[in-house]
């Protein structure tokens, strides 16, 4: 069956996302000017900010905002708020179509290695953690716990994706997988236990 050939809108968008990283790989991410990229994307830079509200924005935008937030509303009630923030991005993870892992990978290997987007990563994500807390306190976690909750996992997720960018070995499921084991304490408490030579945990 044929599939939909991709509208005008759809087109502009991938040519100046590509256009974009194309001069941020060859020049530097601050020597770009959004004039440059339309100029080069042959396009006007009303159209440019019609698709993106700031330069940062062509790398930094997160179209997973509402999956992440509804598998943590998924998660069992009782648990507590961080191992239901940890697990319900694992869960929305798992579930996403498989990316196009060569564009995300040049995404965030511009932003980890551009000191002055490193920071701005940071700031992309409070959206994400606002909309965590608020599904957080909404299933009844404190403003308090919810906050820091949100915060360190996404932290943990931010980390994973820099280290992935930067292994050209590593899977993208592979990498955030691992990022999210390190801050799930069942995950933490299984391993050292199966560390544990078996005369220890006897004695």
């Amino acid at each position: 069956m044929a599939t939909d050939a991709p509208t005008k809108r759809e087109r502009t968008l991938a040519r100046l996302i590509e256009t974009g990283l194309e001069l941020f790989e060859r020049q530097g991410y601050d020597e770009t000017t959004v004039a440059q990229i339309a100029r080069t994307a042959g396009v006007t830079e009303m159209t440019f900010f019609r698709h993106f509200p700031s330069k940062e924005s062509l790398l930094l935008d997160d179209p997973y905002d509402p999956l992440l937030v509804a598998a943590i509303g998924r998660q069992p009630i009782d648990l507590p708020p961080f191992l239901r923030a940890v697990r319900g991005i694992r869960e929305a993870w798992r579930a996403v179509p498989d990316p196009d892992q060569p564009m995300i990978r040049r995404r965030v290997r511009i932003a980890a290695t551009t000191p002055s987007l490193r920071g701005a990563t940071w700031r992309s994500t409070g959206n994400t953690e606002h909309a965590i807390v608020g599904r957080l306190v909404a299933d009844g976690a404190s403003d308090h716990d919810a906050r820091i909750a949100a915060s360190a996992v996404l932290a943990a997720l931010v980390a994973g994706l820099f280290a992935w960018a930067e292994d050209e070995t590593a899977g993208l499921a592979t990498s955030i997988e691992r990022a999210l084991d390190v801050v799930d304490v069942e995950c933490v408490v299984h391993e050292a236990d199966a560390a544990e030579p078996a005369e220890a945990r006897d004695a």
